[in-house]
């Protein structure tokens, strides 16, 4: 990607308009990782979660791809902590019985372990946790790795409720550089959320935004778009969330999905055909 395909977060860290995800990928992880990277990714989205992502592998690919020339320095990183709810109880990365703080210590230092890194470009919460001073707690000692100079910006992922996304950024000393959510109309896409990082200079990361959204690629309007730019549906729904700001993971696995992902930079959705999208979303 050429530097016109990244944005600067409001923590003045280089974040690509596109980032490739890990989860699912299992024993394939090295391998598409290398893939992706090739073809012209340079975010790579994991997670300290051994239930759904093989971090180390993701680990793994770094060091092919810095045998190939691209160095960690060229690369976003962006990894998770998971809180216990979320992990399977046969593979927790950490000590569950330890108090919150040393959890989320513990996660970080597999996480560097296994991508073999001393640093990440973001760090996420995975999920809120319950009741919020558990939350905060866990919050807190995201902002000491923040301040270690081991993480260079935070994040927070599921998060729904924008009560308590507004709560956690009125009490967060680091302020959440990043919102990752699924994409689709069972959260009414997010659209007041959405609204309110837009104000406050923080990036929405969208997932499932293919998976949650098969209504939209049959539609008519997507179909004419993709006859009138020459692409595809999947590069219209991309390219609208890009140009909207929105920063869409790509879980591809296909060598050619991924190749005409990453050509929705060479054209451009209408300021009248962005509006017509964005109605389509908000009459879900």
């Amino acid at each position: 990607m050429e530097n016109n395909f990244f944005i600067m977060t409001a923590e003045n860290v280089k974040m690509p308009k596109m980032i490739y995800g890990t989860a699912w990928k299992k024993e394939r992880t090295a391998d598409l990782v290398e893939m992706a990277v090739m073809s012209g990714f340079r975010g790579i989205d994991t997670a300290c979660q051994p239930k759904h992502y093989e971090e180390f592998l993701v680990g793994e690919a770094l060091l092919r791809l810095a045998d190939r020339g691209i160095g960690r320095e060229e690369l976003f990183l962006q990894t998770k902590f998971t809180p216990l709810e979320g992990q399977d109880p046969n593979r927790i990365p950490y000590d569950p019985s330890a108090p919150l703080e040393i959890q989320v210590a513990r996660s970080f230092e597999t996480s560097k372990r296994n991508l073999r890194t001393e640093y990440v470009d973001s760090l996420v919460l995975h999920s809120p946790l319950f009741p919020y001073r558990d939350l905060l707690k866990v919050w807190r000692a995201m902002e000491e790795l923040y301040r270690s100079g081991q993480v260079r910006q935070l994040g927070i992922s599921n998060c729904y409720d924008l009560e308590l996304f507004e709560r956690l950024c009125d009490d967060a000393e680091v302020k959440p550089a990043v919102v990752q959510n699924r994409f689709y109309p069972q959260s009414g896409y997010d659209i007041e959320l959405r609204r309110r990082c837009d104000e406050m200079g923080i990036i929405y990361q969208s997932f499932w935004s293919l998976t949650g959204n098969p209504h939209l690629l049959r539609s008519q309007t997507f179909r004419e778009l993709a006859e009138k730019y020459g692409r595809n549906e999947v590069q219209i729904l991309y390219r609208y969330l890009t140009q909207i700001g929105i920063v869409p993971l790509n879980g591809s696995t296909s060598p050619e999905h991924i190749k005409e992902d990453l050509r929705i930079f060479e054209f451009e959705l209408s300021v009248d055909e962005i509006k017509a999208i964005s109605e389509m979303l908000e009459s879900s």
